[in-house]
């Protein structure tokens, strides 16, 4: 697999991945009806038949830093529990020593005081696990000086869940933002900030945004569950987890032919082996053009 290392600045923003730690997922399914002998030879399984996953955040350095969703967090036995908490660590492959959140802001010389906006794709574990944190035997925010971005649909849901997605929504990873009175409810496509705009999906989940980030010279797309690695890329190459896999693959179909127009950069929270990469348009599907790693 090839894959180019690149910097990358969009106005005064500075671009840094923030890898919150590595987990497993079963690979059949994070592919869905896709046979694993085509899945396996660009993400190779374990002997539960877990793939590598990354947690891989993004980090938008400026005046305000913005940080777009920000992993599982560690403090797993604390929100959950002992049982649930030991348990969950164990199902998803999340071990103890790898590159961390608070590890990560540390390379880009920030605490999580200095974190000014969080943006949220979506509340399931592995995306917002990681803003709140267990402190003096409470759920806090993790960045207390920041307001948080989320839809007001998939708010109601995280603290509602579905049968079906039960086990990825986590009320404690919501209700403390909410408590704390930093949670700001969207109510569809929105402008975060200049240049800093949410495109909504529905196909993974209810609410679910994708984040545009553009300068009019150099575009960054943050897929988050839309896209997850750089194989999904491929119309029908989508997930198991997906509520409603025909609806994600006319969502895809959009959103990836507008990123091919922009000539724009996809930015993959998942992928083990790269961060991002430029995709063309070929025989009515979508193909990687090229892989990158960002510094």
């Amino acid at each position: 697999m090839n894959v180019s290392p690149i910097k990358l600045k969009i106005g005064e923003y500075e671009l840094h991945p923030v890898p919150t730690g590595e987990f497993g997922l079963d690979g059949g399914a994070m592919f869905g009806t896709v046979p694993k002998v085509l899945w396996e030879k660009s993400n190779p399984a374990d002997d539960k038949n877990r793939i590598r996953m990354e947690a891989r955040g993004l980090l938008l350095k400026g005046k305000k830093n913005i940080l777009i969703d920000c992993g599982n967090g560690s403090d797993f036995v604390e929100k959950y529990g002992e049982k649930l908490g030991t348990k969950f660590a164990e199902i998803y492959k999340i071990e103890a020593g790898g590159s961390s959140l608070q590890q990560s802001l540390n390379k880009q010389g920030l605490k999580p005081d200095d974190i000014d906006i969080v943006i949220l794709t979506h509340l399931h574990f592995d995306h917002a696990g990681g803003g709140v944190t267990a402190k003096d035997g409470k759920l806090v925010p993790t960045f207390p000086n920041a307001k948080y971005y989320v839809q007001k649909k998939n708010v109601e849901i995280a603290l509602k869940p579905n049968l079906r997605e039960k086990a990825s929504y986590y009320p404690a990873n919501v209700q403390p933002l909410i408590d704390a009175g930093i949670l700001v409810q969207l109510d569809g496509p929105s402008e975060i900030a200049p240049g800093i705009t949410t495109w909504i999906s529905n196909g993974h989940t209810q609410a679910h945004q994708m984040v545009h980030i553009t300068d009019g010279n150099t575009t960054v797309i943050y897929c988050g569950d839309v896209v997850p690695t750089s194989s999904h890329v491929r119309l029908p190459w989508v997930m198991g987890y997906d509520l409603n896999p025909l609806m994600l693959i006319e969502e895809k179909t959009k959103y990836l032919g507008q990123a091919a127009k922009e000539n724009a950069y996809l930015f993959f929270e998942h992928d083990p082996y790269c961060d991002l990469a430029k995709i063309k348009e070929m025989n009515g599907d979508f193909t990687v053009e090229q892989r990158y790693t960002l510094s």
